[in-house]
């Protein structure tokens, strides 16, 4: 009769636990949303890094696969007006993440298309009359270009609802042609406006982010 008791105990108790487990399992896959805030460095170029801040929401169509978007801002102004990128930039990225997702931690490859743009993409030179010590104006124009952010995710799980991220990879922008002024001087020795042709360029630029997130 006691062996009896504890063995209707026994299947009890493994019942529960497995209800218990079942149950959490269940709660953790219908998490489907996730939002964070991160800390992000842009490489333009050999020796131009800039520091950012983004945001990002995470949709998670399974354990392994997620549609994301994110946003980031760069707000040092690099005052680089003779540069496709200078000033202050801004990037908007939607798209995949893949990979495989353990218990504490994950590993995942990302391809998020996009847009970037900066504030002193364009560098325009108009003449401002002849009262003036310097015949031309400078003037600024933002610039928005193509993006493709391409890399790995690196994920840790310090709690069911607590995600820390580290991201990786190649944002690659495509600048596309364009016009811009130059000046030159005539035959006769003043200076004037010439339009130079410039022609499409894709750069690689290395970025870095890490980051907290809250999954609901």
């Amino acid at each position: 009769m006691k062996k009896s008791l504890y063995l209707v105990a026994a299947a009890i108790l493994f019942s529960t636990t497995f209800c218990q487990r079942s149950a959490q399992a269940q709660t953790d896959d219908s998490r489907k949303f996730e939002v964070g805030a991160h800390f992000t460095s842009l490489t333009l170029g050999a020796s131009r890094t800039e520091p950012g801040l983004g945001g990002r929401i995470t949709y998670n169509v399974t354990r392994s696969i997620a549609i994301e978007a994110e946003g980031d801002l760069w707000p040092h102004d690099s005052r680089s007006v003779l540069s496709p990128n200078g000033g202050r930039a801004a990037a908007f990225l939607a798209g995949i993440k893949v990979g495989k997702r353990f218990d504490r931690w994950g590993i995942f490859v990302k391809a998020r298309p996009g847009l970037i743009t900066f504030t002193q993409g364009r560098l325009d030179i108009v003449p401002n009359g002849s009262g003036s010590p310097f015949p031309f104006d400078l003037f600024t124009e933002r610039r928005t270009n193509f993006a493709m952010d391409v890399g790995g995710v690196l994920e840790f799980y310090p709690t069911k609802r607590i995600i820390t991220r580290f991201d990786m990879g190649d944002t690659i922008i495509r600048y596309g042609a364009t016009t811009v002024d130059s000046v030159q001087l005539s035959p006769s020795g003043a200076p004037v406006i010439v339009p130079v042709q410039v022609p499409a360029q894709t750069t690689h630029n290395f970025q870095f982010s890490a980051g907290v997130g809250f999954r609901f």
